[in-house]
């Protein structure tokens, strides 16, 4: 039987075994509507209200400035319609890589009458921030920016972006789904007003999330209903995910400062392991200023789906970019905004580590990967 290595923490992390006992009573006697009056529905919400106190504590912000949602494609529509909607009308920037959560958001308000820009990236996938200072305008109204590309990792100067948009009075949301709870996101000194961030990327439950908003950024709900989270967010809360979310927070703030210098030295392993042996392989994204657990690998005239496939046959869990782009036989658009050829870009592999990653299987990895590699090269027509 094949050893089984899970090198995709980008796209999802296993829960953590103490989140998942702080879920379990809320699966079952604590079942009650924190917006219902009794005591079912009070120890609900105590539930829900120590899980905010968990992520405002870790993110040192006000506990009425953290918004619990259903993912973190909705923190990031919230965060760009909210403030869309307060303004009326206006021009936006974002990055040509950004989450298609975000891209597809700032397309949609074109269709509506707004404007946007988008920024180009370096061969590394990093914005300069002297082409958001170029892109600001009068009636800019939102910079959004991703703290870190979950493709190729790369992490964007958000502090130097943040002191712009701090100076004239914009606006700056930060997606940190990729980074939030695995490096330092320092909210004030970075200067961000809308933060966005995820539970199922840091060993918490799926389908909940959360936004940061900084108290009198201007923004409006964009959900209708039952109204919640001090009038600015709809529906029900998902009470077992937001007490798993914020334990999840808790576990981090205790673990991740250990934990990155090792998944960089795994990372740093890993591909060095691959270049050492490999011809014609390129790492994608900035060699140092990267998430520590990403390495995003180009197998030049090889495709990646056949990589992918051939490594899941060895018990071995990668991906063709980002979870949300898999299947997709186009390039990845994050490499070809970073200037990568399209017969590189078609053999990307993405290996994301996690907190159980070891040496052990880091070395399984280079010893399947390489053979099979050599043998779909040899089977290319583009190498006949």
């Amino acid at each position: 039987m094949n050893r089984r290595v899970y090198l995709d923490h980008n796209a999802s992390t296993p829960v953590h075994p103490e989140v998942l006992e702080a879920m379990l009573p809320y699966f079952g006697e604590r079942f009650g509507n924190p917006s219902s009056v009794h005591a079912f529905g009070r120890e609900a919400r105590d539930g829900v209200e120590t899980a905010r106190e968990q992520v405002a504590g870790f993110l040192r912000t006000g506990r009425d400035e953290i918004v619990f949602t259903s993912g973190g494609t909705e923190s990031d529509n919230f965060a760009i319609k909210g403030v869309a909607a307060a303004r009326g009308h206006g021009h936006i920037i974002t990055s040509a890589i950004e989450h298609h959560a975000v891209l597809r958001t700032c397309q949609t308000l074109e269709t509506q009458g707004f404007e946007a820009t988008y920024v180009p990236v370096d061969g590394y996938g990093m914005v300069d921030p002297d082409d958001v200072k170029r892109a600001l305008r009068p009636d800019t109204i939102l910079v959004s920016l991703m703290h870190a590309n979950s493709e190729v990792g790369t992490l964007q100067p958000v502090a130097a972006v943040g002191a712009l948009t701090r100076e004239r009075g914009i606006p700056f949301h930060v997606d940190a789904v990729q980074t939030f709870g695995k490096i330092l996101v320092d909210v004030e000194g970075f200067g961000i007003d809308l933060l966005s961030f995820s539970g199922h990327k840091i060993y918490g439950p799926k389908g909940v999330a959360g936004l940061y908003i900084r108290k009198g950024t201007k923004l409006v709900a964009v959900q209708h209903g039952g109204e919640h989270e001090r009038h600015r967010r709809a529906g029900t809360e998902n009470v077992p995910g937001i007490v798993g979310l914020g334990r999840a927070v808790e576990i981090r703030g205790r673990d991740m400062e250990a934990e990155a210098p090792r998944l960089a030295a795994l990372r740093d392993r890993l591909w060095q392991g691959i270049s050492a042996v490999s011809h014609e392989v390129r790492l994608n994204g900035h060699p140092t200023r990267r998430l520590p657990g990403t390495c995003n690998v180009c197998f030049r005239h090889v495709e990646s789906e056949s990589i992918v496939l051939g490594l899941d046959l060895k018990g071995i869990g990668v991906s063709a970019g980002s979870a949300c782009t898999s299947g997709n036989v186009e390039p990845s658009y994050v490499l070809v905004a970073m200037g990568v050829p399209v017969d590189w870009a078609m053999g990307s592999v993405r290996c994301s580590l996690g907190r159980s990653t070891t040496a052990e299987d880091i070395d399984y990895v280079i010893e399947a990967v390489v053979p099979l590699v050599a043998r779909l090269r040899s089977l290319s027509p583009a190498r006949v």
